[in-house]
């Protein structure tokens, strides 16, 4: 079996208690963080270290200014990006998922800028959504499911 190393993409977060939610399930994963651009917190803060309780100091974080300073440095294929917004013409269940996929969101109150989409419209997924008086998801709440469904082959 593929050992594989994952990573979540979170481009400028701004609630800190998500990012903690998310960092706690990258610990119990063995998944990379990535946080790029402005964020809405300062890492110190104590409500991100409470959001992943005592699990925080074992997140592998990494950050970047930019995406494209990110692309830069990563250079990830296309193959590895997964894009997640409401918009997604396809379900986040479809793909088969690379065993080192970046799993890519954007803010809570905006999602991903349509810079990083527009060139990528074929890797956009969503989660699905029965009733439509709902949204959006919590981000850390969508991310915990787009991580286990694409895990599933390695767990």
């Amino acid at each position: 079996m593929v050992r594989p190393k994952m990573k979540v993409v979170l481009v400028e977060p701004e609630i800190p208690f998500n990012t903690g939610s998310i960092g706690r399930t990258c610990v119990a994963l063995d998944l990379e963080l990535i946080l790029i651009g402005k964020l809405g917190f300062s890492l110190d803060s104590s409500s991100v270290a409470r959001s992943g309780t005592r699990y925080w100091k074992f997140v592998e974080i990494s950050l970047y200014d930019s995406w494209n300073n990110f692309l830069l440095q990563r250079s990830p294929l296309d193959e590895q990006l997964y894009f997640f917004e409401d918009y997604g013409s396809k379900s986040f269940y479809k793909p088969s998922y690379h065993p080192q996929a970046y799993l890519v969101f954007g803010c809570e109150s905006k999602g991903l800028p349509k810079s990083i989409c527009e060139s990528m419209q074929d890797r956009i997924f969503s989660i699905p959504i029965k009733n439509k008086a709902v949204k959006s998801l919590n981000l850390a709440n969508a991310a915990t499911a787009v991580i286990y469904q694409a895990m599933r082959d390695y767990l």
